[in-house]
């Protein structure tokens, strides 16, 4: 009876560490600012790592262009982000897609699933023409995950 017990202990911990591989990464700032928003329906980026330093913006919408006047992100938001949040609801286009472009230009992205909740630091990451992600956001949208190419998931 024992060895079953124990047998049925270390597989439950291990679909415990399977069902949640987004705290493979976890910062205590994105956990607690996951904690304070959940499933709210927006897109999230900050200046800082681990979701800190100043909040560039919160949009349940797109934006073609950080860098303009127009649009939840704006003016010096460009090229700053070191973290993202995706907290849109699943279903339909629920990834957010990064762009290293203006305008949803697909030469260089990045996509963001609902289920790996944020990217505590971009620095880890690379657009798909290999560009180093971390500073580099100029646009993003909402997209089906069918939209992304094989690798162009970040995390």
């Amino acid at each position: 009876m024992r060895k079953l017990t124990v047998s049925v202990a270390t597989l439950g911990l291990a679909a415990l560490g399977i069902a949640l591989p987004a705290a493979a990464h976890a910062g205590p700032g994105c956990n607690a600012n996951w904690n304070s928003h959940g499933r709210d329906g927006n897109v999230r980026a900050w200046d800082g790592t681990d979701c800190g330093g100043t909040l560039l913006g919160v949009t349940p919408g797109s934006d073609p262009n950080w860098a303009d006047g127009f649009g939840p992100f704006q003016g010096t938001d460009v090229n700053r982000a070191s973290s993202v949040m995706n907290s849109g609801y699943v279903g339909g286009k629920d990834v957010v897609a990064f762009y290293y472009y203006a305008d949803y230009d697909d030469r260089a992205y990045g996509c963001l699933k609902p289920g790996e909740l944020y990217v505590d630091n971009l620095g880890r990451n690379k657009f798909t023409n290999n560009e180093n992600m971390n500073d580099n956001i100029v646009s993003h949208t909402w997209v089906a995950a069918s939209a992304c190419a094989p690798g162009s998931f970040i995390s």
